[in-house]
């Protein structure tokens, strides 16, 4: 059986040129759009192209103008809704100005984002965002812009590295929905997070993720200026599947100094952390209160709807391929960014904790 059946040759310029009945060379200018050439033989090859199937070779194309306009994005959990949105504000931006995107996931691990960096300079990629596994490691990001590549990151910071970065200001949010769970009444304020960490997490220890630094600073300066102690021992890192994160929550909620309430830091968590309260035969929000972060359909579905911190994610996406597409065509920005602001939405999964837990924890 010969490979032919099986598998079809590309078709070439050459090909195309010989069907169109004109020169390689005004089959290549044709096809490209550049240089001199007579509308009947555009019209010709353009005909040809389209009967033989003709598609160019991207490669060698970038290779000849130096632009493959193609987007690179790396990010750490696709299976994250939150990224999953976000992809999509940057895919229909790209897609609008004429860019292709290669979206490369990491699972949150620094090496695999070097690596992805990598691959997708190796493609030629025009431009990157990235939002960074570690906001502390950033040296391969440093090379990026050091190189003149455009980049721009995703959802969170990076410390000393001056870019353009589209991420929603945490530590004001955080305020906010922790100071409102203290007004309800809470002290044992929980907070679970997939962030990765070699140990148990203590007060003022130094994290890798901005995102999950400013949460966390947001909850102590809420409990500060209520001149309360912050309930560090409550704060859980390291939340990876649904099972650990079940475990984590069966956790919290044991012993004479259980949790009250309980902040998931993403979708995932919730799911998580929100079967765990079912299988343990608790309910929401009369045994345990609950707040998360991201607005999802599935959190108005369930009964009671979930209070949530909404971030307009799919704006974020948006504005960062925009803010890159902008670098990469070398145009200035002709407006200030639109701030990008979360709201907390009251629904029905907080309320005050038990009489029971008050007095135990007041006895405590």
């Amino acid at each position: 059986m010969s490979t032919e059946g099986s598998r079809r040759r590309d078709v070439t310029v050459a090909d195309v040129a010989k069907a169109a009945q004109v020169s390689k060379a005004q089959a290549a200018r044709a096809l490209g759009n550049y240089g001199a050439v007579s509308d009947d033989v555009r019209e010709r090859v353009l005909a040809a192209a389209e009967k033989l199937e003709y598609r160019p070779n991207e490669l060698a194309r970038s290779m000849n103008t130096g632009k493959s306009n193609t987007i690179g994005v790396v990010v750490g959990d696709i299976e994250n809704p939150h990224f999953g949105l976000a992809m999509r504000g940057i895919t229909d931006t790209a897609k609008k100005s004429g860019y292709n995107v290669i979206l490369i996931n990491t699972d949150e691990e620094r090496e695999a984002e070097v690596d992805a960096v990598r691959v997708l300079l190796d493609k030629r990629v025009d431009g990157l965002i990235v939002a960074p596994a570690s906001s502390v490691e950033t040296s391969h990001l440093r090379q990026v812009r050091d190189s003149g590549r455009p980049l721009v990151l995703l959802d969170r910071g990076a410390e000393g590295l001056d870019v353009e970065t589209f991420a929603v200001d945490m530590g004001g949010i955080s305020y906010e929905s922790t100071k409102y769970l203290i007004e309800a009444g809470h002290r044992r304020i929980a907070f679970v997070s997939t962030l990765k960490a070699d140990r148990p997490y203590q007060d003022g220890m130094a994290l890798d993720s901005s995102q999950i630094s400013d949460r966390l600073d947001g909850i102590r300066r809420a409990f500060d200026d209520q001149g309360l102690s912050f309930p560090a021992d409550l704060v859980r890192l390291n939340a990876g599947d649904a099972e650990s994160t079940k475990e984590i929550t069966r956790q919290l909620l044991s012993g004479p100094d259980a949790a009250t309430a309980i902040i998931a830091s993403d979708g995932l968590i919730a799911l998580s952390v929100v079967e765990a309260i079912q299988e343990s035969g608790l309910a929401i929000p009369d045994d345990v209160s609950f707040l998360m972060y991201d607005d999802f359909a599935w959190t108005r579905l369930t009964t009671p709807p979930l209070t949530v911190i909404a971030q307009p994610v799919y704006d974020m996406g948006i504005a960062a391929a925009s803010a890159l597409i902008r670098q990469i065509e070398g145009r200035r920005s002709s407006a200030p960014a639109r701030e990008l602001v979360a709201t907390l939405i009251h629904r029905g999964s907080v309320g005050a904790p038990r009489e029971a837990d008050v007095l135990s924890q007041a006895g405590g």
